[in-house]
């Protein structure tokens, strides 16, 4: 063989090595991304979504994950968005993941029916159904906010489906209220210190920035939430369970508060891939003291209780992989 022959030989070789390199290259570079639910950006959701993502992205260099944590409308816009999938991931109340399940209470999951492929991945938080009222507008109890400027949260919430499930056992509706507002959790709190209404909705973990606004921004209280109708479904609903609100968290409630609450989870699909799953649990649970220390109402969590307690759907496999490498399962 000629030089000249010789030469283009080994230039056509090493560039077809070459491109099969960067094809290589390029192939392991290509991230995967994962979308995570949260909820309003003054919401302990829009921080477990963050820190998860956070947790997440450090370890980037390691499985190649990238993950986004946008604000969304809550738990039944979660859901959804995730069984259409937009979403891979997202947070939602423990009475939505089951009712998202068997495809009952809210109407967009009766007709879709079922939503077999929903996935737990853990329970984070607890989340008191909160009621803060302005302290001239009379409201005392929770029966008196009939007849008062109540916001009842933009629909697709989980706050705003809790609230429907109350009102349908008292038997209340729209026109119950003197005003029916459907802001976003994120305005609730300027709107009742503006005196456009008198009492604000959030199922949320506590402490809470949207909470602290309101009771700091102006003169308001946190409201009990008790009575028959409450009783009720806390008998009738494994998901739901008395709660406090401890006394002195913020301004104008110096006693403690009796209301009712779920938890906050953690839920994906069954079609989200074993491997990425698996990654993202990695991530919350190898840096757990990190996570914990993201937020007040992190502080007292317990991996083995955030593997079992508030969780309808089956744990995604991905999931149990992690746990069972920890000796939790």
């Amino acid at each position: 063989m000629s030089l000249k022959k010789k030469i283009a030989t080994a230039v056509a070789t090493a560039t077809v090595g070459l491109a099969a390199t960067m094809g290589s290259v390029a192939a392991q570079a290509a991230p995967t991304y994962v979308t995570i639910g949260t909820g309003g950006q003054t919401g302990v959701y829009y921080v477990v979504g963050q820190s998860i993502c956070r947790l997440v992205n450090r370890g980037a260099k390691d499985h190649n994950i990238k993950c986004t944590a946008p604000s969304t409308g809550g738990s039944v816009v979660n859901i959804n968005a995730i069984r259409e999938g937009k979403q891979d991931m997202g947070m939602a109340q423990s009475d939505w993941q089951f009712h998202a399940q068997k495809g009952t209470k809210h109407q967009s999951f009766i007709d879709q029916g079922p939503f077999e492929n929903i996935r737990a991945l853990f329970a984070v938080h607890n989340e008191p159904f909160t009621v803060v009222a302005r302290a001239d507008s009379g409201i005392e109890t929770f029966d008196d906010l009939e007849g008062k400027r109540v916001n009842l949260v933009n629909p697709g919430s989980g706050t705003r489906g809790t609230m429907e499930v109350i009102m349908a056992e008292k038997g209340w509706t729209k026109d119950s209220f003197k005003l029916a507002a459907e802001l976003k959790t994120a305005e609730q709190a300027q709107a009742l210190c503006d005196n456009k209404i008198d009492a604000m909705l959030f199922m949320v973990g506590h402490p809470s920035g949207s909470i602290k606004e309101a009771t700091t921004s102006c003169d308001s209280k946190v409201i009990p939430v008790t009575g028959a109708a409450i009783d009720k479904l806390i008998a009738d609903n494994d998901y739901y369970s008395t709660a406090t609100i401890p006394g002195g968290m913020y301004r104008g409630s110096d006693a403690d508060v009796t209301t009712f609450g779920n938890a906050a989870t953690m839920v994906t699909s069954a079609d989200v891939d074993a491997d990425t799953v698996y990654h993202v649990v990695k991530a919350v649970f190898d840096n757990f003291d990190r996570f914990k220390r993201l937020h007040p109402a992190f502080a007292n969590l317990d991996p083995k209780k955030m593997i079992n307690d508030g969780l309808s759907a089956p744990l995604h496999d991905g999931a149990v992989r992690y746990y069972k490498e920890r000796g939790w399962m």
